[in-house]
């Protein structure tokens, strides 16, 4: 609930505080003195777009405040999901500079205005005569009817339900269509994966081939190079094997000398070794190379094989070619198992259909039971306030599943004998949608914790009997909720537990708005002046004094 409200430099405001009481507060004041001004501030803590415009110094900062008492509303998992820090008492807090620019804070924490939407739809619920649109929406009578009927917990499980077939419809719709798409693809695919397959693809394949290639087309020349190296190592008189032979006996022969000469010696013999088993490797690598056209021709028929390959799926290297065998070989493995993956997809959303469907007939059922209840209270508590006639039937259709159930609800009205109902929208004026729309918050307000309700002159075109019903009504739905109502007749002033008053003030030859709570005693003087005028008689005060007391009819003030 709101236990503060604090406005600077807007509009007409210069600076305000207002404190209502937890249960009936009463706002009264002469038309134009800033009552409406007082709600179109609080409407900026409730996320509505800010206007340079309402700035009442045009050179200073403005701000609304508000704490409220968010204790009963367990909000707590909003404030963890927009990372918030939570406290009982809430400060909802909006700035707008003189350049335009506004800015929102919760608990001082700068949010959206989407963010501070959301907070405030829990917090308070402003409701004027020309609030008609939110009665009109099917899905607000729907609302009605679930808060009334008590269904939040099959509901929820309805929505949990219907959002898991829902996902479960969309996958099942995805793996369709890319089986469809593999399926027209599947042939081919497959080709590609098995013409791969077959060719038994090696990753350093194409070097090694390329080499071999190489090596057989040019066989008769490196087998005669390897013949002149090998006959100058070895074969010839001067062959640097026996050179080096001779070299290695003169060197043994110096050792006797000196034993520096036997490192050298030792050097040249390890040479010699060396020399000699390289000559053998190329003997043996002299014998291996032959001359094989047709063993050329083969290494090259496959060589050429993967370079169709590679220019087929524009890639240069085999491992290229392996990574693509793979994903083929996982598109063949998908398609294949498509179908086991379709079915059980299928068998998911007929699972969550079931839960739809056993839900959504729970959910009209309990719906469906109290339309007679409720039906009947509406009437009655509008017959209440003047209208004898009027009559209400709440139709439920069955519809396509949606978020909130298999039903549509339609509430058909009429306000005159021998009228047949119809919807609201057709037939209801203003007037009757005011009645009709505080009649409906009335009976909310006893099957559940509504938020902050403000009344904005809701008692336009009520009088008399019907104007003490109103108030009555007003202070018993105040008993468990913040009720704020501003109004111009003494019947439902006289049924505050507080009463502010705005009034006007010229201020340096402007115009400024304020209010104060009023004591006992002008209390009973603001309502004798409801009563009878400026000039109020004693008569009046008498009046407004049992009117406080709840011991005059309405008939008895003279509305």
């Amino acid at each position: 609930m709101l236990k503060e409200l604090r406005i600077s430099n807007f509009a007409l405001i210069k600076e305000l505080r207002f404190s209502p009481s937890e249960a009936l507060t009463i706002i009264t004041g002469e038309t134009g003195a800033g009552k409406s001004i007082m709600l179109g501030a609080v409407g900026l803590l409730l996320g509505e777009r800010a206007d340079t415009k309402t700035l009442y110094d045009a050179g200073d900062k403005c701000y609304v405040e508000g704490d409220f008492n968010i204790s009963e509303y367990d909000l707590a998992g909003f404030f963890k999901d927009y990372d918030l820090d939570y406290d009982k008492i809430c400060i909802i807090r909006r700035e707008i500079s003189p350049s335009g620019k506004s800015r929102a804070f919760i608990n001082d924490t700068p949010v959206t205005l989407d963010i501070l939407k959301e907070l405030g739809n829990n917090l308070m619920d402003i409701h004027s005569q020309h609030d008609t649109l939110l009665l009109r929406s099917s899905d607000f009578q729907l609302e009605v009817l679930d808060s009334y009927a008590g269904t939040s917990e099959i509901l929820a499980n309805f929505k949990s339900a219907f959002a898991k077939y829902r996902h479960s419809e969309k996958n099942l719709k995805q793996l369709r269509e890319e089986h469809s798409r593999l399926s027209a693809e599947f042939d081919y695919i497959n080709f590609q994966k098995e013409e791969l397959d077959k060719t038994n693809l090696v990753e350093d394949e194409q070097e090694n081939l390329e080499e071999q290639v190489q090596v057989l087309e040019n066989s008769e020349e490196i087998k005669s190079n390897l013949n002149l190296i090998l006959n100058s190592m070895q074969d010839s008189e001067i062959s640097v094997l026996n050179q080096v032979k001779e070299s290695l006996r003169l060197l043994k022969h110096l050792t006797k000398f000196s034993s520096r000469y036997e490192l050298f010696s030792s050097r040249l013999e390890n040479l010699s070794f060396e020399l000699e088993e390289l000559i053998r490797d190329l003997a043996t690598e002299e014998e291996n190379v032959e001359t094989d056209p047709a063993r050329a021709e083969e290494l090259k028929s496959r060589l050429s094989l993967i370079y169709g390959l590679q220019q087929k799926h524009k890639v240069s290297t085999i491992k290229e070619l392996v990574e693509i065998l793979e994903v083929l070989e996982q598109k063949v493995n998908t398609a294949s198992g498509m179908e086991s993956s379709i079915k059980e997809a299928e068998a998911k959303v007929r699972k969550f259909w079931d839960e739809i469907e056993k839900y959504g007939r729970l959910l009209s059922e309990k719906r469906r039971k109290v339309v007679p209840e409720l039906q009947k209270e509406l009437t009655g508590y509008l017959k209440d306030l003047g209208m004898p006639d009027a009559a209400i039937v709440i139709e439920i259709t069955d519809v396509e599943a949606g978020n909130q159930g298999m039903d549509k609800v339609s509430y058909l009205f009429s306000a005159n004998k021998g009228i047949k109902p119809k919807e609201l929208r057709q037939v209801a004026s203003g007037g009757e949608f005011s009645r009709l729309m505080f009649c409906l918050k009335f009976i909310l307000a006893q099957k559940t914790r509504l938020p902050t309700i403000v009344f904005d002159e809701i008692d336009n075109g009520i009088s008399g009997e019907t104007a003490l019903k109103l108030g009555n009504m007003m202070k018993a739905m105040a008993r468990g909720h913040q009720v704020i109502t501003i109004s111009h007749l003494p019947q439902i002033a006289a049924r505050g537990s507080n009463h502010f008053f705005v009034y006007k003030e010229n201020l340096d030859g402007k115009a400024v708005s304020k209010i104060r709570e009023l004591s006992e005693e002008e209390r009973v003087a603001e309502i004798a002046k409801m009563i009878a005028g400026d000039n109020p008689t004693q008569n009046a005060f008498k009046s407004a004094k049992e009117l406080i007391a709840n011991k005059l009819t309405g008939r008895e003030t003279g509305s």
